[in-house]
């Protein structure tokens, strides 16, 4: 049956034993080992449109990624989809609008609406899918300025569960595209998006970091700093622990450090008088902050660009009031994170906190913060002490912590439904069961 899908398709498919099957399956997350029947690398959406077809045909599942960066390990016996070769981007500057093929990173799309004083919601790395990220819902940068990503999307082009090639609006099927906007790819496969584009603001963003002593002095600014933000501006806090590669400068090699990754949609001066707190704050080992270009937005976090196993959690922080930021430090200390490589808390509000007439499925956060944990798997034997101390620190947090998560933050395998209000996923789950009664996708992390 894989034998036929070569005759009909023009890109590549992999089956176990060819060569180059072993390094096409893999995720972008090498944490997770994705156990597929074959992979099929697609030229186009005919290609798309082809492989859903034979899947349904002999009554197989799709998984589709352009290159892994949020897998699942419940992929045996299906086909993996990859999208990568999928990457055209066409800036329409008059409308302010981007179509973007599912394969295309958010690098690229920033790069060639900057030419056009245009810019996209991305978020923390300009290297994974636009498509995946709005499927995701999408906390982006700017998202206590616009919103959730998956908000400013304007059309999906599509390939059904019939194999049928479609265009999706609000207009043209209003229960898809909402699905679609924040449930994850569990009803069809996304061939590309259009995406809203926003005036390229002027930016301040960057880097401060400290060891990781002066990690209550930097919280407690984060606090002050957050309480009363404009909209415009985005804070992020980290306690990092740095590794001690000789590629590392003096003194970052093996550094327990705490951070700030700032974005400001403004000028320095207003920047620099809504960050005086952490200018008073001595003994900076980094400070990367300046005007800053948008399209290179991905560069403030510094996150890896080279495919990273990782195993991360993620909470929801109703607030960030003195027993939580006394229990954040007491679980995270003393002095290090590690076995984490870093444990953040992002500043969520604004008009991600603002209830939508017109919101897909990702809705609105009543939370005011995320805590984000995340370690570096480099070798087996490190998962279990990176899931011990993501496990005491949730279980700490718990009293300061909500019931949802953000889907595009679900850690390996967990379920979908923790990421929704019991309504929204029971619809989510009316939509599958209508456009797919088959089961023929299954997403990283499916509703039924």
């Amino acid at each position: 049956m894989i034998n036929d899908l070569r005759q009909v398709i023009r890109g590549r498919v992999l089956t176990d034993g060819d060569e180059g099957f072993e390094r096409a399956r893999e995720p972008w997350d090498g944490a997770v080992d994705q156990r597929v029947l074959a992979v099929v690398e697609a030229e186009d959406a005919a290609d798309v449109a082809a492989v859903v077809r034979h899947a349904s045909l002999y009554g197989l599942a799709v998984a589709t990624q352009p290159n892994g960066h949020a897998p699942s390990a419940g992929f045996e016996g299906t086909i993996l989809l990859r999208t990568s070769r999928m990457r055209a981007v066409h800036v329409r500057p008059e409308e302010r609008v981007a179509r973007v093929e599912a394969g295309a990173s958010w690098q690229e799309v920033l790069t060639a609406a900057a030419k056009h004083d245009l810019t996209g919601l991305a978020g923390s790395t300009g290297a994974v899918s636009v498509t995946g990220f709005v499927l995701g819902g999408g906390l982006s940068w700017f998202g206590r300025k616009h919103g959730f990503a998956a908000n400013h999307v304007v059309a999906f082009e599509l390939v059904d569960a019939q194999g049928e090639h479609r265009r999706v609006t609000a207009g043209s099927d209003p229960d898809l595209f909402w699905a679609l906007r924040g449930g994850g790819g569990d009803y069809a496969v996304v061939t590309a998006v259009e995406i809203s584009l926003f005036p390229a603001p002027e930016l301040f963003g960057g880097r401060l970091m400290w060891p990781a002593a002066r990690a209550a002095e930097v919280l407690t600014a984060f606090r002050e700093a957050t309480r009363t933000a404009p909209d415009d501006l985005t804070l992020w806090f980290t306690l990092l622990q740095l590794p001690p590669l000789p590629e590392l400068p003096e003194p970052l090699r093996g550094l327990s450090a705490v951070c700030l990754d700032v974005t400001y949609l403004g000028g320095e001066e207003k920047a620099r008088e809504l960050l005086a707190h952490f200018d008073a704050i001595p003994g900076a080992v980094m400070d990367t902050r300046g005007m800053l270009p948008v399209d290179r937005l991905g560069e403030i976090c510094m996150e890896p660009t080279d495919p990273t196993p990782a195993l991360v959690t993620s909470h929801l922080l109703t607030d960030l009031d003195d027993r939580a930021a006394t229990t954040l430090l007491a679980a995270t200390g003393p002095g290090t994170v590690a076995p984490l490589a870093f444990v953040m808390i992002r500043h969520l509000g604004g008009a991600l906190a603002v209830p939508r007439p017109d919101a897909g499925a990702c809705g609105h956060l009543t939370e005011k913060y995320q805590v984000h944990a995340g370690g570096m798997l480099l070798w087996p034997e490190m998962a279990g002490p990176i899931r011990e101390r993501q496990a005491s620190i949730a279980r700490a947090l718990s009293p300061c912590t909500s019931d949802r998560k953000v889907f595009t933050f679900l850690g390996h395998d967990e379920p979908a439904d923790t990421a929704f209000p019991a309504e929204t996923f029971a619809r989510l789950r009316r939509i599958k069961i209508r456009r797919d009664p088959l089961g023929t996708f299954r997403s990283n992390h499916p509703v039924r």
